[in-house]
């Protein structure tokens, strides 16, 4: 299996932000420096079963999106995170930890995880892939492993920082579906780690600094007039947040608005985008819906935010 996408240049953000020169398709002489780090010595926590190796489930030209194939990743038992930094003329110091999605299933791994990280890294910004572990776990919550798994992940990168040229203060998070639920998750559970401690990383702050969630999933409980789930402790605390979602996703719109509504209740700061239409699982990925621009809007609020400016 092919883990490597091509690069991603159709939302080329240096047009988009005012950047051309500096961002221009150009500076790409050679690939950004990439290292792939496990989460866990040995077994992670909780996990005794053994599932057998990693296997991508798709079909090759079925069930494709924008016209192309995608990785739909099973059987993540030894999860990783993937550091992939910018060109170090471009490079920003801002890091995102990205969370793909697949129902806590699958990961899709391109889709929505090395496509979103060459789209970071086209514009200064370090894409830290995370491979959390799928399917779910029997006898634990659905997000419950990969909680730990972004808690750590997110931790390490943070205790890292320095060695990869990273701002501590500008570690963001950033979820597709299932994963923006992970990423919401994490977003509001990080003040004490759900495992027992392993290193000094897991003395490092896990709490992102900034949230983007992509057609959210299992934000609210439809059963109890979606109201916010309790893993989703919304505070003042929660990181500021950007979310885009599309009236007629399947995974129902209602989830975003509810944890939207609690965002504005505890005066956290945010950037809301609805679409009538666009339905569910685009990544970047350029279709006739205009919710495939959301790209241009989430790097117009990384950059509004003062979460681009290059470090000295």
């Amino acid at each position: 299996m092919n883990m490597k996408s091509s690069r991603f240049n159709r939302w080329n953000c240096a047009a988009l932000l005012g950047l051309a020169l500096s961002l221009a398709p150009s500076v790409w002489a050679a690939e950004p420096a990439r290292i792939t780090l496990p989460l866990w010595e040995g077994k992670a926590p909780g996990d005794t079963q053994d599932l057998g190796p990693e296997i991508d489930i798709s079909k090759p030209g079925k069930e494709l999106v924008a016209g192309r194939d995608l990785i739909r990743l099973k059987n993540v038992s030894k999860p990783t995170i993937e550091v992939r930094k910018p060109k170090a003329e471009i490079d920003t110091g801002a890091a995102v930890l990205v969370c793909p999605g697949g129902g806590y299933n699958i990961l899709a791994l391109d889709l929505e995880g090395s496509e979103i990280c060459d789209w970071l890294n086209s514009f200064g910004v370090t894409g830290v892939l995370l491979k959390y572990r799928v399917p779910r776990r029997e006898g634990r919550e659905p997000h419950a492993a990969p909680l730990e798994d972004a808690q750590r992940a997110l931790g390490m990168v943070r205790f890292h920082a320095k060695e990869w040229g990273i701002d501590p203060a500008r570690i963001g998070v950033m979820g597709f579906s299932a994963g923006g639920h992970l990423a919401a998750v994490l977003s509001n559970q990080n003040s004490q780690r759900t495992y027992k401690s392993v290193d000094a990383a897991d003395q490092a702050s896990c709490r992102p600094d900034f949230t983007l969630l992509v057609y959210p999933a299992y934000l609210t409980n439809p059963k109890n007039g979606d109201a916010v789930n309790p893993e989703l402790p919304v505070s003042s605390a929660t990181p500021p947040t950007f979310v885009v979602i599309a009236q007629d996703d399947p995974v129902r719109v209602e989830n975003a608005l509810g944890y939207v509504a609690a965002l504005q209740k505890s005066k956290v700061p945010l950037e809301f985008h609805l679409y009538t239409t666009g339905g569910h699982g685009y990544g970047l990925r350029t279709t006739p819906e205009p919710i495939t621009l959301w790209p241009q809007l989430a790097g117009t609020w990384l950059q509004k935010r003062g979460l681009l400016k290059r470090t000295p």
